[in-house]
């Protein structure tokens, strides 16, 4: 609202100012002095009738500034008129447009400019105003006189032009780099939902075909049947929670900034979550031998707990796809200041088992430590063992 009465009040000034030099410009040159007499002539009055036009154009000057400005060099240029109109248009020019555009307009503006001053200068001794700095003693005085006169009433607008575009554009490529960090965390977002879906969805239904196919097997014979049917069951109910968690954040207008108010994201696992991520997996029948040396585990980063907890849950998947019935040794330690490793030993089998997009796991996993700072090594050791080794920082707090 500021704004739109400051550019009405600019522009009503802009085109009063116009008109007001217009008339006192036709004044002294239809009068003749030491006389009531008045001389007129038809560039004269024609030129005093332009340049009201071109005065009240000012007022679509943001609007058409090449139009506006064009309109109004006519009358100082080919008639008798003043180009007051012209040195106004040409700030809402030089705001608007640069290269020749800009510069074309500029000299089309100086020479009109310089014209008038021409015109001004050459009047009787009292109808001229320019006279009074400017020297009629040679044609050289004169000429420079009115050439710098010219220079300084047209680089006022172009400067005050060129400073309102410098400043637009400044704005422009502010809102244009928000909107490009917006995007950047959007995406950042949608790969941590992506990895946060594969790592847990991975884990829980590779947990799921395992309890299954021993389902299968001991069924009619074992008792563990029940169990395990269970275990399906949980299971199954835990990855349906998850996917709908996952869609939900999915379909959230944003990613890296959801409203207050929305739904909350789901609590993400810690360090405290390891022992029930072990106990789950020794419950789908993968023998599991764990070492967890850890100090001050609860003061950890909610960043490092998370990573950590997804990093361990990879490999325990990754050992149910890839080598199912193998045990699994993991050693979990670390504290402030000496980092946080993870490591997980497994034997190779000897025919490995098929399992669609594998690498993409390790993949998801080497993002996380590498955004973290981390190191990760995944490969065999020798010939009989695998190993996953990440290392995360884990800076300790200040004193």
């Amino acid at each position: 609202m500021g704004r739109s009465v400051l550019s009405v009040v600019c522009t009503v000034l802009a085109v009063a100012a116009s008109l007001v030099t217009g008339i006192v410009n036709v004044s002294l040159e239809l009068s003749l002095p030491g006389t009531d007499e008045l001389h007129a002539t038809v560039p004269n009055v024609l030129g005093w009738f332009l340049g009201v036009g071109a005065s009240i154009m000012l007022v679509w000057r943001w609007r058409w500034p090449l139009v506006v400005t064009g309109i109004a060099v006519v009358p100082p240029l080919l008639l008798v008129a003043d180009s007051l109109a012209a040195l106004i248009a040409l700030a809402a020019l030089a705001t608007r447009f640069t290269g020749w555009w800009r510069w074309g307009a500029a000299t089309l503006v100086f020479a009109a400019t310089a014209l008038a001053v021409w015109r001004d200068v050459g009047r009787f001794t009292d109808s001229s105003l320019a006279e009074a700095w400017i020297s009629t003693d040679t044609t050289v005085a004169k000429l420079i006189g009115v050439a710098v006169t010219a220079a300084i009433y047209t680089a006022v607008p172009l400067t005050l032009g060129i400073v309102r575009y410098s400043l637009t554009e400044k704005r422009r490529l502010a809102a244009e780099e928000a909107a490009l960090r917006d995007q950047v965390a959007r995406r950042e977002e949608q790969a941590r939902i992506a990895r946060e879906m594969h790592d847990v969805l991975g884990h829980r239904l590779s947990l799921l075909s395992l309890q299954a196919g021993a389902l299968e097997v001991t069924a009619a014979t074992t008792p563990d049947a029940v169990e395990a049917a269970k275990t399906v069951r949980t299971t199954a109910r835990q990855s349906l929670d998850d996917l709908r968690q996952v869609i939900g954040v999915l379909r959230t207008t944003g990613f890296a900034d959801r409203a207050p108010g929305g739904a909350a994201e789901p609590p993400q696992p810690t360090l405290a979550d390891i022992p029930d991520l072990v106990t789950g997996a020794r419950q789908a029948g993968l023998p599991v031998n764990v070492t967890i040396l850890l100090d001050q585990a609860s003061t950890a980063p909610a960043p490092l707990a998370t990573a950590a907890y997804r990093i361990l849950q990879e490999a325990l998947t990754n050992v149910l796809r890839h080598a199912p019935g193998s045990p699994a040794e993991v050693l979990v330690r670390g504290g402030p200041g000496a980092g946080l490793s993870v490591e997980v030993f497994n034997p190779l089998p000897a025919h490995p088992a098929p399992s669609p997009g594998s690498g993409t796991g390790l993949t998801g996993v080497n993002e996380r430590v590498s955004l973290l700072g981390g190191s990760l090594s995944a490969g065999p050791v020798d010939e009989r063992t695998f190993a996953l080794r990440a290392w995360l920082p884990w800076v300790a707090p200040a004193s």
